[in-house]
């Protein structure tokens, strides 16, 4: 997994962390435990190696992304080098 520039990982979970961990998760919100599941599932695909299955959210984000190209809504140039210009600043 990789991590963002200039952070370190150096924890090794053992068995009786996680055991705690998810014990505490419990008392999460559904949301946050919903997020918990679905990012350990991606992970574990990964260590499948298996084919990245989309979420019924993502495909409808793809959907409404390709009819708007469809529908000329495209951005200028200008205005996807201005957006780039703003993520490479952070």
């Amino acid at each position: 997994m990789a991590f963002p520039a200039g952070v370190a990982y150096n924890f090794a979970m053992t068995a009786a962390d996680l055991k705690n961990l998810l014990e505490r998760v419990q008392a999460w919100p559904e949301a946050a435990q919903d997020e918990l599941v679905a990012v350990a599932e991606q992970i574990e695909s990964e260590l499948r190696s298996d084919e990245y299955v989309a979420t019924r959210e993502e495909l409808l984000a793809i959907d409404a992304a390709t009819a708007s190209i469809d529908a000329g809504e495209v951005a200028t140039e200008r205005e996807v080098e201005a957006a780039f210009a703003k993520f490479r600043a952070k």
